[in-house]
């Protein structure tokens, strides 16, 4: 059974150098910057232009959702955000979640914080939530990425051929999931 009451109210996670807290409308102004910064755009595929308003409102109604749990990635020294990890999609029958990350761009890139938030994440996602299963999907032109997933344990499960139209050039997706009893480094 999955923990609906641990989404709702979404603990504050704590890691060595990051913390995730609940995402909210106070992170506006960073999640706005980090929608604008091209590299971000590109590594999750995000063709959609954002208004102002559509993602203050976005952001405002994050907090106490049962079905969904959205982070702020922030920085632990100084609680600056570096980007957002969500858990979604939830199937409570078969307890399986959905997976992504999205990190504010390259200044923040290959420093682990996106390893240490997977980890995190993935945590709360096994040892509190109750799923049994996580999944994601991974553009094939991310291979950072991809190792930071095999890294957490990650097993690539599939390929969907041809599935992003980026720049001008089909990309495929890769597919792949973590189980609660597979290891988890």
């Amino acid at each position: 059974m999955i923990d609906t009451d641990a989404l709702r109210t979404q603990p504050e996670l704590t890691g060595e150098n990051i913390v995730l807290a609940q995402l909210d409308e106070s992170y506006f102004e960073s999640a706005w910057r980090a929608l604008q910064e091209p590299e971000t755009t590109r590594l999750t595929g995000t063709h959609t232009v954002f208004t102002e308003e559509q993602i203050r409102n976005w952001l405002a109604s994050r907090p106490g959702l049962d079905d969904r749990a959205d982070y702020a990635i922030l920085r632990k020294v100084d609680r600056v955000y570096l980007g957002d990890v969500v858990l979604s999609d939830f199937d409570e029958h078969n307890r399986s979640a959905s997976f992504r990350i999205a990190l504010t761009g390259p200044g923040v890139f290959g420093k682990g914080y996106g390893t240490e938030a997977t980890k995190l994440i993935l945590d709360f996602a096994f040892d509190v939530v109750g799923v049994h299963r996580v999944s994601l999907e991974v553009f094939d032109f991310n291979p950072r990425a991809q190792r930071v997933y095999e890294k957490c344990g990650f097993v690539r499960e599939g390929l969907q051929r041809e599935a992003l139209w980026w720049d001008g050039e089909w990309h495929d997706v890769i597919t792949m999931a973590l189980l609660k009893n597979d290891p988890r480094p």
